[in-house]
């Protein structure tokens, strides 16, 4: 059916787009126009039928006013028939459409029927609602295409029409796309909202409501101006700074230059005035960095990190001091990611949000209790947000499996809505969703502000036409300045009045974001030197225009509404809404997080069944490590030595409790924001969720532990040690949230806690006793929780045993001695006795006693309540980010001068890019891709000339029952000169065959030819086209410069000269446009390039190679405002028609971006094409092709890009139209495709071929280089990252000097020997924390290699692995250095000679390579950072714990000490410290020391012992009272003995660790080859199928 034309519009006409069906019927059903007139859901036939059934007598020009909930605003418009489309029916606003509803179709003068009656009763119960768009005051009375318009009032069946969208696809299928059924469905849908909302949002519970009745509506703000802190550019550091700071101050104080001190104040916000009414929503729109975050951020009350901030803002007459103190949970700001906890379903997420915002009884409906309320609402928030089906599915995110990324936004938006905030600001919240997600979103939002009656302010970067409508007003800011702020109707039109011309197809949003931009903006005729050129010009333009004055009249007009709320608000107040911070008591507060908390734990069973596991695990090694410990003497050592290891290992547990403290920070911090609850709540919340599962997981580890070593055995001292470990862990998971509270980062937390572990496992009492303790340290013991916990298991273990003493502790022992005359070498024994009081040997070796049990139980208790308050005080006083600008960061002495002048005088660099825009404004504006001078930079691009194609492609994965076809025979082609889109809607399979194509597929099969001018392919194919990712990955601290030249000595052939290659690099850098900024390192979001800059970059990186073939791009658009995807199609169109071959993916792009290509692959779900071919002009071709075959009619102005996938039914479940894969497989221009590819196969076989697809070596430079350019780029990353290598430094000083002053001068007693054995351990135990420092370092670098370097084939996997080893290697041994200077001389080494310093020096250098290839062998094979973290000290704990010092050589059970003990590294590392340590020393036992006893009659001491010592060693001499004192041992080599440890040894334990060292490293490869490919290769070398293809593929080449 031929479709009649569409409504004039002018203004649309001029300058716009038309929006596609789905837009029109969205607007009809959802917005009211301007002059209040109410658009009803009549189909264009009963309009026209009521038309002509009109009463004419009704003047045509007649304003109709004054109504009520059953009477409708009319326009002033004459009335007229509206045109029969059924496809494309729209009633537009009256603003910019002339032709209105008809006259008779609002006739107030007839009778009401029985259902409009109905209708009315039902409004006066509910309540009346405003108008869908609310209106504005401050319109002009006369303005051309512009009605004058007073706020009025709708019924709620158009309320509810209007509010219950479902999906855009829905929308769009109004009229002749929706069936019978259908209909019927969504009517009855309908019907049930309204019922629900009005028992949500009615009049009636508005009138019984005394939240409802003192809420601050409406927002003003004046004269608003933010300063903060803002650099704009910076230099990148280095490893020289703390070195050079000084020096540079120096030269900089001489030279006269002004040294960069405190960074400069900039204005990020200046002079903003407006206002935006209850019921409106404004749309913020500016580039990135140009202060909308800013803008909202202060707009929702959040002023934490700026400088200062100028001006009122007000909320209802109410000032933003008072709100903060007061009503904080009114204003509510949404940051562009969306928070929620991933293993909560969506249920449990919004049912919490409504549990602690359910109103207090007064402001309930009579006799509904809370959870009333809750079920209620949250069946209006389901069916509203269209999130029913969701409710128990797990939110998600990266790593757990949840709802999409739309569903996702409406969850934060009814969690919005739960709030009942008045204000709401939500920050770029539509990034990374497609352009009918958007939409969705966005009207969610129109929803949600139309049914709470609230204000709304949103940014958004990508606005289509049919999200600006549903704005009321914008605000335009750049660099901080207010180019506009008014109703969005006359937006376009004030810069058309300046001077700018808006291009055909252009939305509006595009538009005025293009008058901030030089490159962009198109001004008309004789408006050249007219027009404002500066923010500031802009600015001072709208201070002095009538649109500027209108909004002060509507501000002023505003703020006297506000007062008059101010006093009503004032009379209704009561002491329950004196104060709205948060809803619940404290007390609910802590009941409701505390189940959220539980929820959250068992939303993730498979991480705590596997944390449980894992005590298990470690459990059974540790009891079998003490396994059967004897009563006796020679259990002693290993009964304290279990005691400190269950502390120590439930203790360290908790270290956990650090990362988790970090990550849910953002999260705490917005629930705080939206008042939830407080956050010393969700403290006291986390202490009881851990008291169950902390018991749980001491219990699995004390049952085994415990009775596998063969503690005392009676049911009390099994519960006191229960008790004691169950309490001591609670203290160290309370002590390290409490750190992560404190601190601002996950870094200081770190660096805090290395130290704070040391001391609490040396100041426990185990490894230095009591009396041994310098008294510069000693004062640890009193603050250290596990030295109470320590004492108290002691106590509990040993107060009633009777330790029996055994060989070698009995001395003398021998034939002749008997037990009267013998003694017990431990301590507390009694001459005369073979067996020693446990009570006596904790009170002489520890000063320990049972005595202090309880109170040590109670100071443990103390500390941790004491934690937990700072855990409160910590989350309480927490801030989010300091606000301020994004930051470029220049490497030092590649910074522009203009650029290095400003930092030299402590002011603010502008924007460089901006600048040279800026300066060539009347030059650029002119020219476009096709100018002399664009094109003079693209001559110097190589050119393509090969085709690429590809024919009856197929992809079929395996899923769990059988295989899914994810592609089905596609065909088509790549040419050079062509930029061609491939499209479709999400999961079509855009992104499948773009990496099928580009060969990148690892997983499932793949069938079909690829061939590059009708050959297959060669093996450099991968490194012969360019592929510019989604993701921009790069090495943050490169400069563009250097990127663009690692890619390009890389991957272009090694024939080619270095300085052509780096010339090559220049002239691409030209053509980025980005020669001012190729000095800026790459950096990180937030500090370093912007999105678009760093898109540029991912394309140059490619284009530095010289592609020989083609160039794929993967979403080049995605996350960029509207300006920046302009920009880079634009590049991208120079490419094309300099020769180059391309084929992008895109989102739904703008009529204007889908204008600049060439040809389109059009695929549907399923993976099959729909169309391909050449688009035409206007898209002509496409078009045809759809409306030749069935597809409605597309309007004019619609955007084919979405009229296309409209046609298709993309996105929607619900399409039961025609199979457009099957109607292009039986086309003729399938036919045509399929005869133009073949001949293209035959005639360009014939074709001469370049050198660059003859060249068939995988990688274009040899290993060398490669290996080179690698290490070389590697090496720069470290010397730019200082914070890591000063962290390793600080690590390594801080820990050897505490080392250092714990065992400070040792003397020569045992327990000096035990000491230098501790320090030893000490030295070990720094490797942990040195080892999760390091791994996410190698991760980073092979996640760079994984994702985009080895697909691009620029280098090998050993060339990678080469370059992250060889870098740590010099920076360990430097930091060893240091630890051993500060450690050695201090602790040991003050007694010893050369050798030993010398020896012990380079045994310290291995043990720092050790760490460093244990460290990266673990991340070699583990997936991410967190797991490797994990693994790190369930490795460590098996290294650590066979070497022979918590369980001696002897006491080891007989299985471990048969392999495992002679398996594990240390063994040999302290063997070898140990050995030269003690070497030589004498032994000199202090008094408590010896072994009294008595001779036998008529022997002396040295007769009596002489046997003895010279098997068993040690000395004896004479004491007072006629006594025997023995010494155990007589020199160190003696006490080293005992650990099987032998100083003649030293050499063979170096030389094993050596070994150690190289296996580490070698595993560090094989891991590395084994992840990165070689897995896949063996895989491949045994699958019987996958050789039967090489095979095949042979045969095919060998014919080619």
């Amino acid at each position: 059916m031929a479709s009649p034309p569409e409504p004039t519009r002018p203004h649309i006409e001029e300058h716009g787009v038309w929006p596609s069906t789905s837009a029109n019927s969205f607007r009809q059903q959802y917005l009211a126009p301007a002059d209040g007139t109410i658009l009803h859901s009549y189909t264009s036939s009963e309009i026209n039928a009521l038309t002509s059934a009109s009463d004419t007598s009704i003047p045509p020009n007649e304003v109709l006013t004054s109504f009520n909930s059953n009477t409708i605003m009319a326009s002033t418009n004459e009335a007229e028939p509206i045109p029969n489309d059924e496809k494309t029916a729209v009633l537009s606003p009256a603003d910019s459409q002339p032709k209105a509803v008809p006259a008779a179709v609002l006739d107030l003068t007839r009778t009401p029927t029985e259902k409009e009656i109905e209708i009315d009763e039902k409004a006066g119960e509910i309540g009346g609602f405003e108008p869908i768009k609310a209106n504005t005051s401050n319109r002009p009375a006369k303005r051309p295409g512009v009605q004058s318009s007073t706020s009025g009032r709708m019924t709620e069946d158009d309320m509810f029409r209007a509010l219950s969208r479902r999906k855009t696809n829905t929308s769009g299928r109004q009229g002749s796309f929706m069936t019978g059924d259908e209909a019927v469905s969504v009517e009855e849908e309908q019907a049930e909202i309204e019922k629900l909302m009005s028992r949500m949002f009615g009049r009636n519970r508005q009138n019984n409501s005394e939240e409802e009745k003192t809420r601050h509506v409406g927002l003003v703000f004046k004269n608003l101006t933010v300063k903060g802190m803002g650099l704009g550019a910076a230099l990148q550091p280095t490893l020289s700074d703390p070195f050079l700071g000084l020096p540079r101050l120096l030269k900089g104080l001489f030279s006269g230059k002004k040294a960069s001190g405190k960074p400069p104040i900039r204005t990020i916000l200046n002079d903003f005035t407006g206002c935006v009414r209850p019921g409106q929503m404004l749309l913020v729109l500016g580039r990135p960095g140009s202060g909308c975050s800013t803008f909202l951020k202060v707009l929702a009350n959040q002023r934490f990190g700026f400088e200062s901030i100028d001006g009122d803002v007000t909320y209802g007459g109410t000032d933003a001091k008072e709100m903060g103190k007061h009503y904080r949970g009114e204003v509510v700001y949404n940051p562009e990611d969306d928070l929620h906890y991933a293993t909560l379903s969506v249920k449990n997420t919004l049912e919490f949000a409504l549990k602690t915002r359910t109103p207090g009884k007064s402001s309930r409906n009579e006799g509904e209790s809370r959870n009333d309320y809750v079920k209620e609402f949250l069946r209006v928030v389901a069916k509203l947000f269209w999130i029913e089906h969701t409710m128990n599915t797990k939110v998600g995110n990266e790593f757990i499996r949840g709802v999409s990324g739309g569903e996702k936004k409406r969850v934060s938006i009814a969690e919005a809505m739960i709030t009942k905030a008045s204000t709401q600001c939500w920050d770029n919240s539509t990034r990374g969703l497609d352009a009918s997600t958007a939409l969705e979103y966005v009207q969610s939002l129109r929803s949600l502000t139309n049914m709470a009656h609230i204000s709304t302010s949103v940014a958004l970067y990508q606005a289509g036409e049919s999200l600006y409508d549903l704005f009321d007003k914008i605000v335009l800011i750049d660099e901080g300045k207010c180019l506009y702020y008014g109703p969005t109707e006359e937006a376009a039109a004030y810069f058309e009045d300046l001077g700018f011309t808006r291009p055909q197809r252009w939305t509006t949003a595009d538009f005025l974001t293009s008058v901030t931009d030089p490159h962009e903006r198109k001004i008309k005729e004789g408006y050249e030197n007219r027009i404002p050129r500066s923010a500031t010009q802009f600015e001072a333009t709208f201070q002095k225009s009538q649109m500027h004055d209108r909004n002060i009249t509507d501000v002023r007009e505003f703020e006297q509404e506000a007062e008059h709320q101010r006093q009503e608000r004032l009379a209704a107040r009561s002491k329950a809404t004196k104060e709205k911070n948060y809803t619940l008591p404290f007390h609910k507060q802590v009941f409701a997080c505390t189940h959220r908390q539980f929820l959250v734990m068992f939303g993730d069973p498979i991480s705590l069944w596997g944390k449980w596991g894992g005590i298990l695990f470690q459990a059974l090694i540790v009891g079998s490590l003490f396994f059967n410990m004897p009563k006796t003497s020679a259990g002693v050592f290993t009964r304290g030595g279990v005691m400190f290891f269950m502390l120590l290992f439930n203790a360290l547990l908790a270290l956990a409790e650090l990362t988790a403290a970090f990550s849910s920070r953002p999260i705490l911090l917005k629930h705080k924001s939206f008042s939830f609850y407080r956050p010393a709540a969700y403290a006291i919340a986390q202490t009881v969720v851990d008291m169950p599962l902390v018991l749980v997981q001491v219990l699995i580890f004390d049952l085994v532990v415990y009775f596998m070593s063969d503690l005392a055995r009676t049911p009390s001292q099994f519960f006191i040690s229960l008790l004691i470990l169950w309490i001591i862990t609670m203290s160290m998971y309370s002590f390290f949230r409490a750190v992560g509270s404190l601190c601002a980062s996950l870094d200081i937390a770190t660096r805090i806690t290395g130290v704070a572990i040391q001391a609490l496992i040396v100041y426990t009492g185990y490894l230095v006793p009591p009396q041994k303790m310098h008294p510069w340290f000693k004062w640890l013991i009193w603050i250290n929780p596990v030295q109470y916990g320590f004492e108290a298991l002691m106590a509990n273990e040993f107060h009633n045993l009777d330790i029996q003493c055994v060989a070698p502790y009995l001395v003398p022992e021998g034939p002749g001695a008997s037990p009267q005359y013998q003694s017990c070498l431990i301590a507390g024994s009694q001459p005369g006795q073979t067996t020693v009081n446990g009570a006596d040997y904790i009170m002489t070796a520890f000063t320990y006693t049972r005595a202090h049990l309880w109170r040590n139980f109670g100071i443990i208790v103390g500390f941790w309540l004491f934690f937990v308050f700072l855990t409160m005080i910590g989350m309480e006083i927490q801030k989010p980010n300091a606000g301020g600008g994004a930051v470029t960061i220049f490497k030092r002495g590649q910074a522009p001068k203009s650029v290095e002048q400003a930092m030299e005088k402590g002011d603010i660099p502008e924007d460089e890019e901006k600048k040279v825009a800026a300066a060539g404004d009347e030059n650029l504006i002119e020219q476009d891709s096709t100018s002399s001078d664009s094109l003079q930079v693209v001559k110097g691009i190589a050119r393509n000339e090969s085709v690429f194609t590809y024919t009856n492609v197929n992809y079929t994965i395996p899923v769990d029952k059988g295989e899914r076809k994810l592609l089905s025979d596609v065909q088509g082609f790549v040419r050079p000169g062509k930029l061609t889109a491939l499209m479709g809607a999400s999961g079509a399979g855009k992104t499948t065959l773009l990496n099928t194509l580009a060969q990148r597929i690892n997983f499932g099969v793949v069938t079909g030819d690829f061939l590059v001018d009708g050959r297959p392919l060669p093996k450099s194919f991968q490194r012969a086209t360019g592929f510019a990712e989604q993701m921009d990955v790069h090495e943050p601290t490169a400069t563009i410069r250097e990127a663009l030249r690692f890619s390009a000595l890389l991957r272009q052939p090694k024939e080619v000269p270095v300085e052509e290659k780096y010339a090559y690099c220049e002239k691409i850098i030209d053509l980025l446009e980005m020669r001012n900024i190729a000095g800026a390192t790459i950096g990180k979001t937030g500090s370093g390039l912007n999105q678009e800059q760093r898109k540029r970059v991912t394309i140059g990186v490619e284009l530095a190679s010289k592609p020989e073939l083609l160039m794929f791009l993967d979403e080049p658009t995605s996350g960029l405002d509207s300006g920046a995807a302009f920009n880079i199609v634009r590049f991208l169109r120079k490419l094309a028609d300099s020769g180059q071959a391309l084929l992008v993916t895109i989102h739904q792009p703008s009529s204007v971006l889908f204008e600049y290509f060439d040809e389109l692959i059009l695929l549907k779900s399923g993976g099959r094409v729909v169309y391909h071919g050449e688009l035409g002009k206007d898209s002509r071709h496409l078009i045809d092709y759809f409306e030749r075959n069935g597809a409605h009619k597309c309007p004019p102005r619609a955007n084919p890009a979405e009229y296309m996938l409209e046609a298709i039914g993309a996105g929607d479940p619900t399409y039961q139209g025609k199979d457009w894969g099957d109607v292009w497989a039986s086309s003729s221009e399938h036919e045509e495709r399929t005869q133009e590819i073949q001949s293209m196969i035959s005639n360009r076989r014939n074709a001469s071929v370049s050198d660059g697809i003859r060249d068939d070596r995988e990688y274009a430079m040899p290993l060398s280089t490669q290996v080179s350019t690698v290490v070389h780029r590697s090496f720069v990353a470290y010397w730019r990252t200082p914070e890591y290598m000063i962290g390793k430094f600080m690590l390594h000083m801080v820990t050897g000097l505490f080392n250092s002053f714990t065992f400070y001068h040792m003397g020569f007693e045992t327990i000096d020997m035990q000491s230098r054995l501790f320090s030893i351990f000490m030295t070990l135990t720094i490797s942990p924390p040195l080892i999760q420092q390091l791994q996410p370092r190698f991760l980073q670098f092979r996640n760079i290699y994984s994702s985009r370097e080895a697909n691009s084939k620029i280098y090998s996997w050993f060339a990678l692995t080469v370059g992250a080893v060889a870098v740590e290697i010099p920076y360990s041994i430097l930091a060893g250095t240091i630890y051993f200077q500060c450690w050695w001389w201090g602790a040991i080494g003050h007694h010893a000679d050369k050798f030993d310093s010398a020896y012990t020096w380079m045994l310290l250098m291995l043990f720092e390579l050790f760490y460093v290839g244990f460290g990266q062998a673990i991340a070699s094979f583990s997936p991410n950072e967190l797991l490797a973290s994990l693994l790190v000290p369930v490795f460590f704990l098996f290294v650590v714990s066979f070497c022979g010092i918590v369980v001696p050589f002897a006491a080891l059970p007989h299985f471990w000490q048969s392999w495992m003990y002679y398996l594990t590294p240390f063994r040999y590392l302290l063997s070898g410290f140990l050995s030269v340590a003690v070497h030589g020393r004498p032994v000199i036992c202090s008094s408590n020391e010896f072994a009294r006893f008595l001779p036998p009659p008529g022997q002396t001491c040295q007769s009596y012992t002489q046997s003895f010592i010279a098997s068993a060693g040690g000395y004896v001499q004479n004491g007072s009272n006629g006594l025997c004192e023995f010494c155990q041992y007589a020199n160190g080599d003696e006490f080293a003995a005992g650990f099987n440890v032998f100083y003649k040894d030293r050499w063979l334990d170096y030389g094993v660790f050596w070994a150690y060292c190289a296996f580490n490293f070698l595993v560090v490869f094989a891991c590395s080859w084994l992840y990165l490919g070689g897995m896949k290769k063996i895989k491949r070398a045994f699958s019987p199928a996958a050789r039967k293809k090489a095979k095949a593929d042979k045969v095919a080449s060998e014919k080619a």
